[in-house]
């Protein structure tokens, strides 16, 4: 897909992403403590099984399950000599479940180590490490690329510069931030969006973090400084952890799509769910989105 592509879609009305995929794959059995990543790989029927769920729910654009596939998050698990085949591996599934239905994104994310001098991590490195990551998954053929749930700016930037460095595909840069716009480690949206759209990202915005129903002025405030799309996949609400340590979240899908349908009235044209959503949310947004 050409960014040319990507932005005549986006000017159609508003482009509708996938749920969540981790806590997901959780209640469909994968066990605690293993890669998710490897484990989809390794379960083809449940992923894509999953994925065509959202594909038939009304998405849009799917997420490739890669999201930790980089050479940290699978070395924490032994596994990084399988980095290439995971990658490609999940792309392919994710193209199968789309079916031509929908496009698939590559999923990347933070490395959860932070960049010098708050952290270990050189820019050189993390640059590396993208870049190892997209030349992994290039070969079968996503459609764009997505960088979500990260925690600064030079992180997306570093992706971005990563990214290009080695396809001319679309970017979606996303941020995990509080309730108030701030992002965990220093800098606020606005600046995000200032900073990686002049850096060539195609759409800027948000993932995870809280609710939707605590996002509307934090979308209307990228919204006003922005040139590219704003993005919106916030959580189901605030999570509640039960006696075993697992996270349930507050609002249900129709509620969901309510305070999501004010967000795309404060200026998101992108949106979907991360964690606690399924497919029952984003049929509930594609909803939403015809009345719009």
């Amino acid at each position: 897909m050409t960014c040319e592509a990507f932005n005549t879609l986006c000017k159609r009305g508003v482009v509708l992403l996938d749920g969540a995929t981790g806590s997901q794959l959780r209640a469909k059995g994968m066990p605690v403590g293993v890669s998710t990543e490897l484990w989809a790989w390794e379960h083809p029927e449940v992923i894509v099984a999953l994925q065509r769920a959202y594909v038939d729910a009304g998405s849009d654009i799917i997420y490739a399950p890669t999201f930790s596939a980089n050479r940290v998050g699978l070395e924490m698990h032994g596994v990084a000599d399988r980095l290439a085949e995971v990658n490609a591996g999940l792309v392919k599934l994710a193209k199968q479940a789309a079916d031509g239905r929908a496009l698939v994104a590559g999923d990347f994310t933070t490395t959860g180590k932070p960049l010098e001098p708050v952290g270990p991590m050189s820019y050189q490195n993390l640059l590396d490490i993208y870049r190892e990551q997209v030349e992994a998954m290039v070969s079968a053929g996503p459609d764009l690329l997505v960088a979500e749930t990260m925690l600064t700016i030079d992180e997306c930037a570093c992706f971005v510069e990563a990214a290009r460095s080695v396809c001319d595909l679309p970017i979606i840069c996303t941020l995990t931030i509080e309730a108030d716009g701030h992002l965990l480690f220093g800098g606020n949206v606005v600046e995000a969006v200032e900073t990686l759209q002049a850096l060539g990202a195609n759409a800027v915005g948000l993932n995870c973090s809280v609710g939707p129903d605590q996002l509307e002025a934090v979308v209307a405030s990228m919204k006003a400084v922005a040139t590219v799309p704003i993005v919106a996949k916030p959580n189901a609400g605030m999570p509640v952890m039960d006696e075993r340590g697992q996270a349930h979240y507050s609002m249900k899908p129709d509620q969901f799509a309510a305070s999501m349908a004010k967000l795309v009235q404060a200026g998101a044209g992108i949106i979907g769910g991360c964690c606690g959503t399924g497919p029952e949310y984003i049929g509930a947004l594609r909803g939403i989105i015809d009345k719009f």
